[in-house]
């Protein structure tokens, strides 16, 4: 172990777990990601604490669950008080934050980050100081000085995206934005992938010449929406693998909240693609690939980097993403739903002292748990308000996930629709399965419970069923199942002060 270990934490947007051969992919084209994963504990099953942005990304900083962090919905910034990782370090790290931020603030370091790239300009409504409206990111003076330019205005994209009121409260005038579509569109080179990775590489080999160790979190924007970029035609679409879940709606007796989405998107037009048909899906999932690969490239001049500047055996990696993409299975697009494919991500950590080859980690764990486990390895103190558990005794062989349930967390209406046409839902039923929270946990054991009070509960064994095509909830054989699941949900509420009420109006009479 070197005497202070390096951390690099790579981290995409919307990312679902099975886009990498070590999870079963073998249709998609990364091999850096491969190459990482074949030198890294890779964890099969890892959740993320809540399936959209910014409670995720807070989780992933501050080893806080959202309800505690402060982060329950997109777009609300982290508190001051609300301590990520880069302050918890000792100060002998030079600590660097470079891509997506979306906790408020894009374009200024904070939180113990010395360092900053920022490449976002798209929540400029959710900005504290109105003396940023006047300053862009760092990628948009980039895509400036190439010779490109902005291809609308502010507040009228801000408007299209937010609603009118955030746009017109922020915005006294209009202001030049490059928009997700136009951004897009341009030459790999150009594209957010690039840019950041670039800017990683040089941060990396300056550091090589420094005295201290590094700490630098990436956040690439791919493979986020839009789904177009400048690899669309790498993945054949007649040849993409799909499950038995793809563009297979939800049963009748599944939640409200997934049957409107899937209505949501049954006849819908996503950039360009008709999802109405399987040429349309396959389109999108496509271009997905596309997207994944674009970072998987910038991935590679990463390490490239970090052998070339000698600092690979001192360096922690860390690969995951801060929630899935539905894609088409169950006839859904992106994420905030309750299934595997938008709460399952890829979960890499690479230990060059413990091991340099891939070890399977079974069982199932939360990324509540990375902070804690980084501060561990880096042997410094996890305080006492740490909510997640260091895993290095895991990956020391000292211990396993065989007994480890993980809690996922949904807070109201938030980053979906909340109606759907062609629906034949009763619009007051939607609108109360979109606004009200829930609680999963997934146990160690394989079943997965889903609670609601106002929306039909589900339960899936995925042992036996883990495309979640079966929703056992109603079978009174489950009843015995359910409510030892439910109470491991209320044990940890109770543990970590959620107050949240999620039993359902029937549990009394169950």
């Amino acid at each position: 172990m070197p005497k202070q270990p390096n951390v690099l934490f790579l981290s995409t947007d919307q990312q679902r777990a099975d886009t990498m051969a070590c999870y079963g992919n073998e249709d998609i084209q990364t091999p850096n990601l491969n190459a990482l994963a074949g030198r890294s504990f890779v964890f099969d099953n890892a959740y993320v604490s809540q399936p959209v942005c910014t409670p995720s990304r807070a989780t992933i900083l501050t080893g806080l669950y959202p309800h505690t962090s402060g982060c329950t919905v997109n777009n609300v910034p982290l508190p001051p008080a609300t301590r990520t990782i880069a302050e918890l370090v000792s100060d002998e790290y030079r600590t660097g934050y470079f891509g997506k931020w979306h906790l408020g603030d894009e374009l200024r370091p904070q939180h113990g980050f010395e360092e900053w790239v920022s490449i976002d300009d798209l929540y400029r409504p959710y900005y504290s100081d109105t003396t940023d409206l006047g300053t862009f990111s760092d990628y948009f003076y980039y895509l400036i000085s190439q010779g490109f330019e902005p291809d609308v205005k502010g507040r009228e994209t801000l408007a299209k995206e937010y609603g009118e009121h955030d746009a017109r409260a922020r915005f006294a005038d209009e202001q030049p934005v490059f928009s997700r579509p136009y951004a897009a569109g341009l030459p790999e080179e150009h594209t957010k992938a690039s840019f950041l990775g670039r800017a990683v590489e040089r941060f990396i080999h300056e550091s090589a010449d420094g005295d201290r160790p590094f700490m630098l979190y990436v956040n690439f924007f791919e493979p986020h929406n839009p789904f177009m970029g400048p690899l669309d035609d790498l993945h054949p679409r007649d040849k993409l693998n799909t499950g038995p879940a793809f563009m297979q709606a939800p049963w009748e007796n599944t939640s409200v909240l997934h049957r409107m989405m899937a209505d949501f998107y049954k006849d819908a037009m996503e950039d360009g693609c008709d999802l109405s048909s399987e040429e349309g899906w396959r389109e999108i999932r496509a271009r997905y690939f596309g997207l994944v690969s674009l970072v998987d490239r910038a991935v590679g001049g990463i390490m490239r980097a970090l052998e070339e500047s000698g600092q690979t055996d001192d360096t922690i990696v860390v690969y995951t993403s801060d929630h899935g993409e539905m894609l088409g299975d169950h006839a859904i697009l992106h994420k905030t739903m309750m299934y595997e494919e938008s709460m399952r991500v890829p979960f890499l950590m690479r230990v060059p002292w413990l091991s340099d080859e891939q070890r399977r980690v079974e069982g199932r764990i939360g990324l509540v748990d990375a902070v804690p486990t980084l501060l561990d390895l880096l042997g410094q103190e996890i305080p006492r308000e740490i909510q997640g558990e260091s895993r290095v005794p895991v990956l020391e062989g000292n211990s396993d996930l065989s007994d480890n349930d993980v809690i996922v967390q949904w807070n109201g209406a938030d980053g979906r629709p909340t109606s759907a046409f062609n629906t034949t839902i009763p619009e007051h039923a939607i609108q109360r399965a979109s606004s009200m929270p829930r609680r999963a946990i997934i146990s160690h054991e394989g079943m997965k419970l889903h609670l609601s009070p106002s929306d039909q509960c589900e339960l899936y064994d995925l042992n036996n069923d883990p495309h979640e095509l079966r929703n056992l909830y109603n079978d009174e054989a489950y009843r015995h199942t359910i409510r030892d699941l439910a109470s491991r949900i209320r044990l940890w509420q109770e543990k970590y002060k959620d107050y949240t009420p999620v039993l359902p109006d029937e549990w009394d009479s169950m």
